[in-house]
């Protein structure tokens, strides 16, 4: 396994290590074997969230006895002061330990910046952490690009790591990320797999640390043979050939004309439709067996269904990648049942 620092934080850290949303599927007995497979190949970058449900608290029985080996991140949606500060007690009661090395601000949305960096917001708890050596480096994560440039422009004084979705699909991301690695700031790569929407897991991975944006990724990982098979993945690394080039661009062709980027460009629907959360659960329906239940929830507590698109069209022409949104609702509102 290759080893990088994450930008300036000086943590070393394994390029390919572990996304912990899978974990919230599982059992105790199954995040102990993928623990130990994770330890086994040097996979020591390990990623969960106070929103992952019971991952905390898996992965810290897992992790009794063996914590000094691993770089242990978590990540709240926590916007005030106060909320953060007990997520943070929480997460550090979770995990079995006495301090995080990373603690992100989960999802952070353009919208938010102002309250989160205000005298009352969550960033102020997160550095009180840090001083009190409860966590080791802020961070923060991303799915909106505004956002993240707004985070790498003019928060590089106090953000220490990035993570924003990057696959071959998705690289709308790419100028701003190397910008973030020019400034210092750890790039950290979720979503390598489009959300399960690429197959193979050995040209993905390799496409991401090819790319030259990325410090590592962090593909989600639910069994240890899942662990053995990004391991091995990481092996086959380089630069890319002629021919993987060539895949990558059709499988960017193919794949890229249904595939949702959440840019929210497509918003506001006329009917009030979150139409990126409806593709994102949908998604995990269709790919994440073990969460399906938990997309059917989420589904079920949108105000506005799928089915209730009333086919103005208004979505389409915003849409910067040309997508067949309405059709797309529809194949939504069919595996929903509305």
């Amino acid at each position: 396994m290759r080893y990088v620092e994450l930008g300036k934080t000086g943590l070393r850290c394994a390029v390919v290590s572990f996304g912990g949303i899978p974990i919230q599927r599982s059992d105790a007995a199954n995040t102990v074997a993928v623990v130990d497979a994770l330890e086994r190949h040097g996979m020591n970058y390990i990623d969960t969230a106070r929103g992952y449900t019971v991952s905390e608290e898996y992965l810290g029985a897992a992790l009794e006895g063996r914590r000094e080996k691993f770089i242990l991140a978590t990540k709240s949606m926590a916007r005030t002061y106060e909320a953060m500060r007990a997520d943070v007690e929480t997460s550090l009661k979770n995990l079995r330990t006495d301090y995080i090395d990373v603690y992100q601000l989960h999802n952070l949305p353009l919208g938010d910046f102002e309250k989160v960096f205000g005298s009352e917001g969550a960033y102020r708890a997160l550095a009180e952490a840090q001083e009190a050596g409860k966590i080791g480096h802020i961070g923060a994560t991303f799915h909106s690009l505004e956002a993240l440039k707004k985070a790498v422009e003019e928060y590089a004084d106090r953000i220490e790591t990035v993570m924003f979705p990057f696959n071959i699909v998705e690289n709308q991301g790419a100028e701003t990320l190397c910008l973030a690695r020019e400034k210092g700031i750890g790039t950290i790569c979720m979503k390598p797999m489009a959300g399960g929407n690429l197959e193979d897991w050995t040209l993905a991975l390799k496409f991401i640390d090819a790319s030259g944006v990325m410090d590592i990724s962090i593909p989600g990982m639910g069994s240890a043979e899942e662990v053995d098979r990004n391991a091995a993945a990481a092996e086959d690394f380089g630069p890319l050939t002629g021919e993987e080039t060539a895949r990558c661009e059709t499988i960017r062709k193919t794949l890229g004309t249904t595939f949702c980027r959440r840019c929210g460009y497509c918003a506001p629907c006329t009917v009030g439709i979150n139409i990126p959360s409806a593709f994102l659960f949908n998604n995990y329906l269709k790919h994440y067996e073990g969460l399906a239940d938990w997309a059917r929830k989420r589904y079920a507590a949108m105000e506005a269904k799928a089915s209730t698109c009333v086919e103005c069209g208004l979505c389409e022409t915003r849409c910067p990648y040309d997508l067949p949104i309405r059709e797309m609702l529809k194949d939504v509102a069919g595996n929903f049942g509305e």
